[in-house]
């Protein structure tokens, strides 16, 4: 990796606990219970006070999400990073060989990755994917994707952009299960530049070791634990259920039997085995013995986990036994840009970097979980000490914040009031 770039919103597209509560007010649909599951969610979902919101949610036109928003809020996105990155590196569009765009949630025609192609003139023989419904693990997949195209392709350029269409997909209906998404989801994306040219290894930043795969789709309850979907109002939506952190625990444990044996060094090992053979025999996995026995940080000096959502991160956290300074990263993403998809995982390796944690040599171990259900996972090396405040230049310094509590906790504090349950709203 020759460098990435995170995107970052404007200031009046923020998106505070204040403006949620007013678009939940909006919701016409909402009963008092699911106001106060919405307002308590969105309060306890540890995530800050200046994230960001697609443009028609934020100017109250979530009702009625049309084409020309969707492609709007892709358009500055994408653009945007890309003449970062570009002006960056010094390399043209027209330099790059391959280019892959993935949007889980919308996918037109033509394709994102022909727009791109199309507002920088890139080459008539560049070789281009557009990724649909991959989910919150779709930059990992696009990035094993570019690796194995590498393997026919010498000294050459690719293009990853990872991002999520938010305006057009959010919730106006009121299943608990599907009101969450509205809750965790914001504005972002990343753009990444790659290169397999030995002449500008001196030039990375990053060099990727392993990476691997994991999909339990086979499986029905990973399979329906985050899904698009319509409910009964005939309302769209994404439905994340209670299943969803015992399918991440599974998807996780099966993926690091695969990659603990690349990266751990021999005494890890050999507990490993004892761990896999103790499941076995057991036959089952639970989420407190998902990282038994085993020690990353003997393999690796990072974790990058995705931003996902507080119970995911502590989740991860718990089973393999991490510490806060570990987990710090991807608690800080969610804090101050909320769940970003696909491109969540780069905004935690920004914090790393922008707090001059990666040094030359050090390796950081990247976990992303997405629908599906996946679990892509892939090893870095560190090639020089970085320290590039990136996306998180305006804010890095008030960060570790000294408390991530909601400052409408109090103001909200009605919503757990039992005495308001006969409250109807007309």
């Amino acid at each position: 990796m020759l460098a990435y770039e995170c995107y970052k919103a404007p200031e009046d597209r923020k998106l505070d606990t204040g403006t949620s509560a007013k678009i939940v007010f909006r919701n016409k649909n909402l009963g008092i219970e699911e106001y106060k599951f919405l307002l308590r969610t969105i309060a306890c979902s540890g995530i800050g006070e200046e994230t960001y919101g697609p443009v028609n949610v934020i100017s109250g036109q979530e009702d009625s999400p049309t084409l020309n928003d969707s492609i709007s809020e892709m358009d500055v996105l994408i653009f945007d990073t890309l003449d970062k990155l570009f002006a960056k590196t010094g390399i043209f569009p027209s330099e790059i060989d391959i280019l892959v765009v993935n949007v889980s949630l919308f996918s037109p025609a033509p394709s994102l990755a022909a727009r791109v192609v199309n507002r920088y003139r890139m080459r008539s023989d560049i070789k281009t994917f557009n990724l649909s419904g991959m989910g919150c693990s779709a930059s990992v997949v696009s990035i094993d994707l570019v690796q194995h195209l590498f393997k026919s392709s010498k000294n050459a350029f690719a293009v990853v952009v990872s991002t999520e269409s938010i305006g057009a997909n959010w919730y106006r209906g009121k299943e608990k299960s599907m009101m969450l998404s509205n809750c965790l989801f914001r504005s972002g994306g990343c753009s990444m530049l790659f290169t397999n040219s030995s002449a500008l290894k001196r030039r990375a930043i990053f060099k990727l070791k392993h990476l691997v795969r994991t999909h339990l789709g086979s499986k029905d309850e990973p399979y329906g634990c985050c899904m698009q979907t319509v409910d009964d109002l005939g309302y769209k939506g994404f439905l994340l259920t209670k299943s969803l952190k015992n399918s991440a625990a599974q998807a996780l444990s099966l993926n690091l039997r695969v990659l603990a044996p690349k990266m751990l060094p021999v005494s890890e090992l050999i507990r490993y085995v004892y761990v896999s053979h103790r499941e076995k025999k057991t036959k089952r996995t639970s989420r407190r013995e998902m990282g038994a026995g085993l020690n990353l940080k003997t393999g690796v000096d990072h974790l990058c986990i995705h931003p996902g959502g507080r119970a995911i991160i502590d989740e991860v956290g718990k089973s393999l036994g991490l510490d806060d300074y570990d987990l710090e990263p991807a608690r800080m993403a969610l804090h101050r840009f909320g769940n970003t998809s696909a491109g969540g995982l780069w905004y935690d390796l920004g914090y790393m970097e922008a707090k001059q944690r990666l040094k030359k040599g050090n390796k950081i171990l990247m976990i992303s979980l997405g629908a599906g259900f996946k679990c892509n996972n892939c090893v870095w090396e560190v090639m020089r000490d970085l320290g590039d405040v990136n996306v998180w230049k305006d804010s890095i310094g008030q960060y570790p914040p000294e408390t991530v509590v909601n400052p409408f906790i109090e103001k909200l504090s009605w919503i757990n009031d039992e005495q308001l349950s006969f409250v109807r709203f007309h």
